[in-house]
C-alpha cells in the first residue's frame, strides 16, 4: 500500500504541475473569454481533490504518521480557500463586473495559495517517497506515532 501511497502522491504533485501550466494557458490565450481558464478549473475542482482523498486513504492504509496524513488532505482544503479566494474577489468587482483595487489585492492571494499547495503537495510526495523506501527502525516509528 506504501508504493500505492507513493503512486498517487507523484500523481497529485504532477497535477499541481499541470495546474500552473493550465493557468498560464488561460492567461495567454487570445481572445481571453470564459472558457480561457476551464481546463485549469476542471483540474482543480476535480482532478486534485480527488487525488488528494485517494492519497489520504492510501497514507492512512500504509499506517503512515497522523501529521503526514493530515499533510496530505491539507491540498484538498486550501482548493477550498481557492475556491473562497475567487468567491470574496468576485464580491468586490464593481457593479459592471470590472476589478477593483480590493478585488484584485483579494484576486492575487490566488497565486499565493496555489504555491501553498505546490509547496505541500512536493512535501507529500517526499513524504510518500520516504515511507515507501523506509527502513525497519523508521516502520516501527511510524506505527508508534500512528498508534499515538
Amino acid at each position: 500500500m506504501r508504493k500505492v501511497y507513493l503512486g498517487l502522491a507523484g500523481l497529485l504533485l504532477a497535477a499541481v504541475v499541470v495546474q500552473w501550466y493550465l493557468a498560464a494557458v488561460g492567461a495567454f490565450d487570445k481572445p481571453q473569454d470564459d472558457g480561457s481558464f476551464a481546463l485549469h478549473s476542471m483540474n482543480g475542482m476535480m482532478i486534485i481533490p480527488i487525488v488528494s482523498l485517494l492519497a489520504t486513504v492510501a497514507a492512512a492504509l500504509s499506517k503512515a504518521p497522523g501529521r503526514t496524513i493530515g499533510l496530505t488532505i491539507l491540498p484538498l482544503g486550501l482548493i477550498i480557500v481557492q475556491v473562497l479566494i475567487i468567491a470574496l474577489g468576485d464580491a468586490l468587482n464593481d457593479s459592471s463586473g470590472n476589478t477593483t483595487p480590493a478585488s484584485l489585492a483579494v484576486l492575487g492571494l490566488h497565486a499565493i495559495n496555489g504555491m501553498a499547495i505546490a509547496m505541500v503537495s512536493a512535501m507529500v510526495f517526499r513524504q510518500a517517497r520516504r515511507l515507501a523506501m523506509g527502513t525497519p527502525a523508521d516502520d516501527a516509528k511510524s506505527a508508534a506515532a500512528h498508534a499515538s
